[in-house]
């Protein structure tokens, strides 16, 4: 089979397009054939040599949409999705034209959704589910602040909150990509600069926001802490620019705030598949919409599909494996 590997860490020049060994399924595996696969910011801090628990010579890639060619017989030319912090770190990924995973790891993918798009959900959806719901446990009524709103996780944060019947603040440097769901569902965007926690008070009453999801961190965190209401939650998954923080303690304890962290890293591709599944019934039941996927690369070209990531492409980065 065609995959992408790197053998030594670096910069996206250090992935080479080669032919490897298509694998053979063991008892409880199954062999999908990689139809499309998504390229996220921590595939390139994984290649740049971030991950600590990745040893080269490794296939990069954590989000896939594809057909099981081998397995089971109930699961074979059954189209599946997955995501996890285990394929692409500690066993080969998905930028590949096939990937064995656990039977556990299967997944039916979202029958509206192109493989395309399919391939775009995985990390974003599953980090913003894990701190949305069963972390902060967002309810109904409640008001949401999105710091990196325009962001991928930003995005899918949104989708969830407003699914969840929440308002929505976004927050960023800039506003989300025009036509993208997060643009159309946002109640309001206040920008990030020295007024965003003063802008915020002012459209929660006051008050403060009763949860923040900031998928920036390390530069933004004090800034997070000061958009929560009294004993509101503050949820962190980065830690861009800095990653150690200072804050005021005396503050926080008298706000009572709760703060948590979400790591999808910690979730094997097995332990995703639950989470995947049930994000699949929300894109059927028609709740959540595929985010813009704003560059397709074959796979042979997937350094230029990294480096258009590493400058920051707005929207989403798939590999198409046909």
């Amino acid at each position: 089979m065609k995959a992408i590997q790197f053998k030594t860490f670096g910069k996206p020049d250090v992935l080479e397009f080669i032919d490897l060994p298509t694998p053979a399924p063991k008892a409880g595996s199954a062999l999908v054939q990689v139809r499309a696969a998504s390229v996220n910011p921590s595939d390139v801090k994984n290649v740049f040599g971030h991950f600590e628990h990745t040893v080269p010579p490794r296939v990069p890639g954590r989000d896939f949409s594809g057909v099981v060619v081998a397995g089971p017989d109930e699961w074979l030319g059954a189209e599946v999705w997955g995501t996890g912090g285990d394929i692409g770190f500690t066993r080969d990924g998905t930028h590949a034209e096939f990937i064995e995973v656990p039977v556990a790891a299967l997944a039916r993918k979202p029958a509206a959704l192109s493989h395309a798009q399919a391939a775009s959900i995985g990390v974003n959806f599953v980090v913003a589910w894990l701190g949305t719901v069963d972390y902060a446990r967002l309810t109904e009524g409640e008001t949401i602040a999105v710091i990196g709103v325009s962001g991928g996780v930003g995005g899918a944060v949104t989708q969830i909150a407003k699914a969840r019947g929440a308002r929505v603040i976004g927050v960023g440097r800039e506003a989300p990509l025009a036509g993208s769901p997060a643009a159309r569902l946002i109640d309001a965007f206040v920008p990030m600069n020295e007024h965003t926690a003063e802008r915020v008070r002012e459209l929660t009453g006051g008050a403060g926001a009763d949860v923040v999801y900031d998928a920036v961190g390390g530069v933004a965190f004090e800034l997070a802490l000061s958009l929560a209401k009294r004993r509101g939650r503050v949820v962190e998954i980065s830690a861009t620019g800095k990653r150690r923080v200072e804050f005021d303690l005396i503050d926080f304890y008298h706000n009572e705030t709760q703060l948590l962290g979400a790591d999808s890293a910690k979730l094997g591709v097995a332990d995703s598949a639950p989470l995947m599944q049930a994000i699949a019934e929300a894109f059927d039941a028609g709740r959540f919409e595929p985010p813009v996927v704003a560059a397709h690369f074959p796979l042979a070209r997937a350094r230029e599909a990294y480096e258009a990531v590493a400058a920051g492409t707005a929207g989403r980065v798939v590999i198409d494996m046909a």
